[in-house]
């Protein structure tokens, strides 16, 4: 299926939670426009092709338009009734649906990048949002205010996601390289990504690590008695010493004590990607993120552990300018990722390259994958949503010689536009 967007490119696309039929798409040209993905208008290419049109569009005309380019467009996770657009012209704007007006709006310090709401959140209806300011800022639909500033980041952030298992958490992209997490109930974030932090052979802070050489020096039943102290009667994941234990659970403790960030300023410093964290994404049991950064590297991370899992995905390019979206499948199995003019599906676990979606004609920007329907959504600089779904048992395409060739499952790959 392919559908025509913006006058622009579309940057972000989202399909409603709770009927699985409309698709809300933001463009560059400051449009959002709303489809109906069950119901197209026409069909072309010999019935092959269905086309879909705009239900409506909410452009630069209207009153309430946004002025500059439209970066994030969201629907409200309990219905349809409402949609949350941001902008680079600053604001983030609350929609009715049925009247196409602004309900209530926020006016950022920057440039929006991002906005998400949590699915699974019924204590609250907060929009997390990402600028090009350091702060994150939360905002309340109900009270039409600021709840929370979370402040860490060191530039603007790019990326923001909640988590799939608890609607207290967090998790931010930015600028600067780090993701971090926060409970939004506390006042700093909890956690840092370390992309040298794995599984496999763990060290602890350096400051740690020399204090704790300094008491070894001592005597060895004086750093027992240390680290009984200090160590609660839980064993730790990390490895199997009482040293390892220890040093985590101190970084726990300095966590509930201080304000900001919550642990050792070398830790705060750490990186998961050499350059700005471009895409957040949550597995579906909420046990695991995918991240892509601008230096073309995607990871896997263990959230329970914040540990790099080390799964090393094949190579490939991505947008260092703009944000992306991910998708991954229900299961978690597949992620996909825009790549330049294509969207590449990896292999979560294994990191190997599943599948390549070439249709677009420019830099793609976004994917969203439908678990009801199995259908993959595009959207591009090229101005088009393209809508991939599984192949059926024998499928026409188009050759070079512009003629059409019957396919059958055993000559293509598994899924088509």
């Amino acid at each position: 299926m392919r559908w025509k967007c913006g006058k622009k490119s579309d940057n972000e696309k989202w399909v409603d939670l709770t009927d699985g039929r409309y698709l809300l798409a933001g463009a560059s040209d400051g449009s959002a426009a709303v489809y109906d993905v069950q119901c197209p208008a026409r069909y072309e290419g010999n019935g092959l092709v269905a086309k879909h049109e705009k239900i409506f569009v909410i452009d630069k005309q209207h009153e309430q338009g946004h002025k500059y380019a439209i970066s994030s467009a969201i629907w409200y996770p309990i219905d349809t009734g409402l949609f949350i657009t941001g902008s680079y012209d600053h604001f983030v704007n609350v929609w009715d649906t049925n009247t196409t007006q602004v309900v209530v709006n926020f006016k950022m310090p920057g440039k929006v990048y991002r906005t998400a709401m949590s699915s699974v959140a019924k204590s609250h209806m907060l929009i997390a949002t990402g600028t090009e300011d350091v702060q994150v800022r939360l905002c309340d639909i109900a009270s039409g205010a600021f709840t929370h500033t979370l402040s860490g980041h060191r530039d603007g952030v790019m990326t923001v996601e909640w988590s799939n298992s608890n609607e207290w958490v967090l998790v931010t992209g930015g600028c600067d390289g780090a993701i971090r997490f926060w409970d939004i109930r506390r006042a700093g974030c909890y956690l840092v990504l370390d992309q040298l932090q794995t599984q496999l052979g763990r060290r602890p802070p350096v400051l740690l690590q020399s204090s704790l050489k300094g008491s070894t020096s001592k005597s060895i039943p004086d750093q027992s008695s240390f680290l009984k102290a200090r160590t609660p009667q839980k064993k730790s994941a990390y490895g199997n010493g009482t040293k390892h234990t220890s040093i985590h659970n101190r970084t726990k403790s300095s966590m509930g004590q201080r304000q900001h960030p919550g642990m050792l300023s070398s830790h705060d410093r750490a990186t998961a990607h050499y350059g700005a964290v471009i895409g957040l994404k949550v597995s579906e049991d909420g046990m695991y993120l995918l991240s892509a950064g601008s230096d073309s590297r995607l990871r896997l991370w263990d959230i329970g552990s914040g540990c790099n899992t080390l799964v090393n995905y094949e190579a490939t390019r991505l947008q260092m300018s703009k944000g992306i979206q991910l998708a991954v499948t229900q299961d978690s199995s597949l992620v996909f990722v825009p790549c330049m003019t294509t969207v590449k599906a990896f292999d979560i676990w294994s990191g190997r390259t599943s599948m390549t979606f070439r249709g677009h004609y420019e830099k793609v920007n976004c994917c969203w994958f439908s678990s009801q329907d199995q259908e993959l959504y595009t959207g591009s600089n090229d101005r088009q949503i393209l809508v991939w779904s599984p192949s059926h048992p024998v499928h026409a395409v188009e050759d070079e010689r512009g003629g059409e060739v019957l396919m059958s499952n055993s000559d293509q790959d598994n899924w088509s536009d």
